[in-house]
């Protein structure tokens, strides 16, 4: 088995890898990995702006969101200093979603391109680094606030944590804060299923990790009925989306290298498949004009990949 290069070998890619039956609808025979961008330190966080031909991700330690241009195929900055930005999001009118680690905020930028903070206390106490984010149809925010970017230097600056870990929403009409769960050991990379009505969450602090599922109640806007949707057993799931048929394509990593990649699984937990690349996959998003090109932000490169399906519109 081959981990993914810049150069595919043959067709279809031996770095792509079939499970279960079921994975063979969900990829093409003529479509390979490609590294389209490197030179970070930790890519996170991409983002697809079609309106703009481009893809953003965040390089956590180095401070800085990058921008790739598929029609030259070159990155470079598009901000710097980013507060250290992770999760990256848009918003239901196309406007950047950033999770800060540095300023401790979920920010907006607007159309003119001024920055606008969203949310950065809860209950009158700082936020600990807001990690990853999605929005609803609704137009309302969930985020995750785990205290990984405040415990060192690396990816933010050592702080004193003020609230446990959680999960909010952000109201789209009065801009309320809420805190929707704080059950989850180190929340992390979550998503919608197609029809929003559950919510699915990485716990990335719990041993075997979870990635846990919840139902969206309370007319869309609280968590309930958490559970386990699968474990991780000795693997990482990190950032993660939904395809239009339910199932989940969960970057991955950490333990052995034969983990590095992206898992995919069902919107029951079934492992269908896996993508193989030589970087532990830290998340993803569906891009292109047909959302149907999947990107992976994988520790030091982006990668990309050509699929049969497609990603949730506006997720």
């Amino acid at each position: 088995m081959r981990a993914a290069t810049d150069e595919p070998v043959r067709y279809p890619d031996p770095a792509v890898i079939a499970l279960d039956e079921r994975f063979h609808a969900l990829t093409l025979p003529l479509a390979a990995v490609e590294r389209v961008a490197s030179g970070c330190r930790w890519a996170e966080g991409p983002v697809w702006f079609g309106d703009h031909h481009c893809l953003l991700w965040s390089d956590v330690p180095n401070n800085r969101i990058m921008r790739w241009d598929p029609l030259t195929g070159q990155s470079h900055a598009f901000r710097t200093p980013s507060n250290y930005a992770n999760g990256n999001t848009r918003d239901r009118q196309g406007r950047l979603v950033s999770c800060e680690h540095l300023a401790r905020c979920v920010t907006r930028t607007e159309h003119d391109g001024r920055i606008t903070v969203l949310a950065d206390r809860f209950e009158g106490k700082r936020l600990n680094s807001p990690n990853d984010v999605v929005v609803k149809s609704d137009g309302s925010i969930w985020f995750t606030d785990p205290p990984f970017g405040i415990v060192g230097y690396y990816q933010g600056e050592k702080a004193e944590q003020e609230l446990a870990a959680g999960v909010y929403r952000i109201d789209p009409d009065s801009g309320q804060v809420t805190l929707v769960s704080d059950t989850v050991n180190g929340p992390n990379g979550l998503a919608f299923s197609p029809d929003e009505s559950q919510l699915y969450i990485v716990e990335s602090r719990a041993r075997p990790r979870n990635l846990l599922v919840f139902d969206v109640s309370g007319n869309g806007k609280s968590l309930s009925a958490q559970r386990v949707l699968f474990d991780a057993g000795e693997g990482t799931p990190d950032g993660f989306r939904v395809d239009i048929h339910g199932n989940l394509w969960c970057g991955w990593g950490m333990g052995s290298a034969e983990l590095d990649g992206v898992r995919v699984f069902s919107q029951q937990g079934d492992l269908l498949g896996r993508i193989a690349l030589p970087e532990r996959c830290a998340n993803l998003c569906f891009g292109g004009p047909h959302r149907n090109r999947l990107f992976m932000a994988s520790c030091t490169s982006v990668y990309s990949l050509f699929v049969n399906t497609q990603g949730i519109a506006g997720a």
